[in-house]
């Protein structure tokens, strides 16, 4: 059967699109250039639906990208050999049992707090890799919001936010236990000047309990 010509299996694409969702927009002014030898617009077989779709303005998708990459990097690569493995993946059981066991704020918090210390060092390791490609050939300097650099920066700060944030509720829930927030006060009570939902105050210097 012969193959169809291109316009034919250019509309076909634009048909298809248009059934599975809104058309892409091409920019003012766009043309279409051929980006890559390896990319044939006109070709869908064993192509999927991104890169089917991308195809309309000739873009790359992201797993082309990562295609074209490996190939172009395979010298590099075998001069400079990188782990095949990742990293081991630590064993959860005991902080997963313990969790499962946790009745109380205390509990759970101390459990947390284990797996917190035991993941940071990772967790800082791979936000220095983070900095440190951020910084290839100083394109940190001066980088505009959403470049390679800007956005590596990013990431190498919400590795760490990780942390940040699992210590913060941690932090929120043993207040919620130990140092709640007094109940408002209702009309009554400032009528008749009750503090019985104020916190007590603490102790004086000097005043604390004998040993």
């Amino acid at each position: 059967m012969p193959r169809p010509r291109r316009p034919q299996l250019l509309a076909a694409l634009a048909d298809d699109r248009d059934a599975h969702g809104p058309p892409l927009q091409a920019p003012k002014g766009f043309r279409i250039i051929p980006r890559n030898p390896d990319f044939d617009l006109y070709d869908n077989v064993g192509r999927d639906a991104d890169q089917i779709h991308a195809a309309r303005y000739n873009l790359a998708t992201r797993d082309d990208l990562k295609r074209w990459a490996r190939r172009d990097a395979q010298p590099f690569r075998a001069a400079h050999p990188l782990p095949d493995q990742p990293w081991p993946a630590p064993d959860l059981t005991p902080y997963l049992d313990a969790l499962a066991a946790a009745q109380t704020a205390a509990e759970i918090d101390a459990v947390t707090d284990h797996v917190l210390d035991a993941a940071e060092p990772a967790l800082r390791a791979l936000s220095d890799y983070l900095v440190a490609a951020a910084q290839w050939k100083q394109e940190n300097r001066d980088a505009a919001k959403g470049s390679p650099s800007h956005l590596l920066m990013t990431a190498a700060s919400r590795a760490l936010s990780v942390l940040a944030l699992a210590d913060e509720a941690g932090t929120n829930r043993l207040r919620a236990t130990y140092d709640p927030a007094p109940t408002p006060a209702t009309p009554t009570d400032l009528q008749q000047g009750t503090t019985a939902s104020l916190p007590p105050s603490p102790p004086s210097p000097g005043t604390g309990p004998r040993r």
